[in-house]
């Protein structure tokens, strides 16, 4: 059975006006359910983790001005989000989220969080949004519990994930490949394993063909046995934070391809939905749930 990681503080809203779409994940459990793709069986609520697991990849100073609220000014600033105990919170929650969905995917093939996807956390600071990695969490936490050794993270998203490729640097053992938007933020990029820099208004076909060329070889290559997935939609022409021009279509097919390919080698993979910042809500909740619509068709 398909499992995924669900917690109503997901929705945790933020000032009126601000532009991040926090109300895409209840409105994706709720489409998930009311058509039929999932079951209420199929979710699970992550709970607050074990702090020894976030801090094996960030610092503990980071994470107790996090907890405490003591972050200076100027590191808050560049979260985005005010600061405060409940998103605090739900960050924690959500690597929980990923990690127990690691654990899931490791028994049923594929597992799902509905948030996460947080890339731009460092091992000492957040940007963006995020403010701890939970794929990089998730990934530290199965590897020291001995469930896999070599770890591939496919980062998909129309942003290149900055804060892995630092938290990764010369380990061997994870091996990071971001396919992302050249002109796209952070502008300032980092070095992933693997970095294909897309131009502007990248199309279909240009994407997709890299893709196919790509990630077979890498896996050859590599030889993981687990994968993370973070699936953002924000690659998608509309996208308000995104300059590629994908097509919902060709967002669905890069997903199709992505989960296959992990199904066809036989290595397991879990998804973060990172990120979709359309104007319409209902492009960003059709996107995301494509992703789970496929991994049914192609796992279960």
């Amino acid at each position: 059975m398909l499992k995924i990681a669900y917690h109503p503080i997901y929705k945790y809203s933020l000032p009126l006006g601000h532009r991040f779409p926090m109300g895409k994940y209840p409105m994706l459990h709720w489409q998930l359910l009311h058509e039929g793709t999932c079951i209420e069986s199929n979710f699970f609520e992550p709970e607050k983790p074990d702090s020894n697991y976030i801090l094996q990849v960030h610092t503990q100073d980071y994470f107790e001005d996090l907890c405490n609220l003591t972050l200076d000014k100027r590191a808050a600033r560049k979260i985005g989000f005010p600061l405060s105990d409940v998103l605090v919170e739900r960050e924690v929650i959500i690597a929980d989220g990923t990690i127990k969905a690691s654990e899931h995917a490791l028994k049923n093939g594929i597992a799902m969080n509905i948030a996460g996807g947080t890339h731009h956390a460092y091992t000492n600071r957040g940007e963006a949004f995020c403010l701890l990695n939970d794929q990089a969490i998730g990934a530290r936490y199965i590897q020291n519990k001995g469930l896999a050794k070599k770890i591939l993270i496919v980062d998909l998203d129309v942003h290149q994930g900055n804060g892995t490729a630092e938290i990764f640097a010369n380990d061997r053992s994870v091996f990071t490949f971001s396919m992302h938007g050249k002109g796209n933020y952070p502008f300032k990029k980092e070095v992933s394993d693997l970095d294909i820099a897309l131009e502007t208004n990248c199309d279909d076909k240009t994407y997709l063909e890299l893709l196919y060329k790509t990630l077979p070889k890498l896996i050859e290559q590599e030889q993981p046995d687990f994968i993370y997935y973070l699936s953002g939609v924000d690659v998608i022409a509309s996208d308000k934070l995104g300059k590629l021009g994908l097509t919902i279509e060709g967002c669905k097919e890069r997903d199709r391809f992505v989960l296959q390919s992990c199904k066809d080698y036989q290595i397991p993979v879990m998804c973060s939905m990172g990120g979709g910042y359309s104007p319409d809500i209902k492009i960003i909740v059709e996107a995301h749930a494509n992703t789970y619509r496929l991994a049914q068709e192609i796992f279960f």
